[in-house]
């Protein structure tokens, strides 16, 4: 539905589940219409991501798709030195695969020239406003030629995404082929209420279990991540780890071992949440309950993509039972309940009642 438009220079804006083909939804026609164009040093198109790794993905699936051109694409982002990128920027490239921050970088320094930008694509929109990119985007727009054709990719087009939409696009062709919160129908979704305390216990429980071939498990906080892999190493599972506190060498190399099965299991926070693709990934394990919906349906979205299935499994604690029945109202499904002698009985609590907050007892202090 995205391509056409696209291919006749339309802006689009669309909004689609996550695993459903957006990388090649704006990717084949930005490819075909720089195919058609005369091109020069500076680049032509300039493809905005949120994160490094999303960036990254986007430049594979791109690369792919170019195997047989001599388009030249060049990922802009942080984590790791800039010479390489200011050789590229030097050399001359057709596309941009940038993350906002260091493109920003660039730009000061006067190795990034974007006068001569036909395509704009901001993929993950909402994201990338919702981690506080607004103003780096706002003035890298603000460098890029006034006609141009922009397509605006996101999983929501509200707030502050959907505000952005309507300065930037003109006449554009909609395109909507999910409801706003939904989940993917291929995704079998469980659920596990257990206290905090018994969390790990139980992921190496289910993992003792060959049917969980591999997983990306996902917890709230670095701390907890680098726990957890440490936990799941004793226990010799392989696992690795991804989290913001990781450089960027280290994140790729542990996403690469990852995908070549040498790791089982890859513990991450939320910064993997979007735009890490795993062929055949069998399960995704929220650890920890998200604080949003989105996140959880971005989560849950690393597995069952191109219409594969996939399981999903949520370690619900006392705490976090509000959060839950937040994002079972807001996707309109509910987990299955599954009983496991470390949750439920063990757990002291239901996930069918609402909880009540634990009373906190005072010591009167002695004068």
């Amino acid at each position: 539905m995205a391509i056409p438009p696209a291919l006749q220079g339309r802006d689009v804006l669309a909004s689609a589940q996550t695993g459903s083909g957006k990388s090649a939804a704006f990717g084949l026609p930005v490819l075909e219409t720089l195919l058609r164009c005369d091109r020069a040093r500076d680049p032509h198109a300039l493809i905005l991501a949120p994160t490094r790794e999303l960036a990254q993905q986007i430049t594979e699936h791109l690369r792919h798709l170019a195997k047989h051109t001599n388009l030249r694409i060049t990922p802009i982002y942080g984590g790791v030195g800039m010479r390489a990128q200011i050789n590229a920027f030097r050399r001359g490239t057709d596309v941009l695969v940038a993350t906002p921050g260091r493109l920003i970088d660039l730009m000061q320094q006067g190795e990034a020239r974007l006068e001569r930008i036909g395509i704009l694509v901001l993929d993950e929109a909402d994201r990338m406003l919702d981690m506080g990119f607004l103003p780096a985007v706002r003035r890298i727009i603000g460098k890029l030629p006034s006609r141009r054709q922009t397509l605006f990719f996101s999983a929501t087009i509200a707030g502050a995404a959907g505000t952005l939409a309507n300065e930037l696009l003109n006449d554009p062709v909609r395109v909507n082929l999910a409801p706003t919160a939904a989940t993917v129908d291929t995704v079998r979704q469980s659920v596990y209420a257990v206290e905090q305390a018994n969390k790990t216990a139980l992921l190496l429980d289910l993992l003792a279990d060959n049917s969980i071939f591999n997983a990306i498990v996902f917890t709230r906080t670095k701390a907890r991540a680098d726990r957890l892999a440490g936990a799941l190493a004793r226990h010799n599972i392989g696992a690795e780890r991804i989290h913001g506190d990781r450089s960027q060498a280290q994140r790729t190399r542990a996403l690469d071992a990852f995908k070549k099965g040498r790791y089982r299991v890859l513990v991450a926070t939320d910064v993997a949440a979007r735009g890490i693709d795993v062929t055949d990934l069998g399960h995704v394990i929220n650890y920890d309950v998200p604080a949003e919906p989105a996140d959880y349906i971005h989560r849950i979205g690393r597995t069952a993509r191109a219409q594969k299935a996939g399981d999903a499994i949520t370690f619900v604690s006392y705490d976090e039972t509000s959060l839950f029945a937040q994002i079972e109202n807001t996707i309109g499904k509910r987990a299955e309940r599954i009983n496991h002698p470390l949750s439920d009985a063990a757990a002291g609590y239901s996930l069918e009642t609402k909880p009540q907050p634990r009373r906190r007892t005072f010591r009167r202090r002695r004068r």
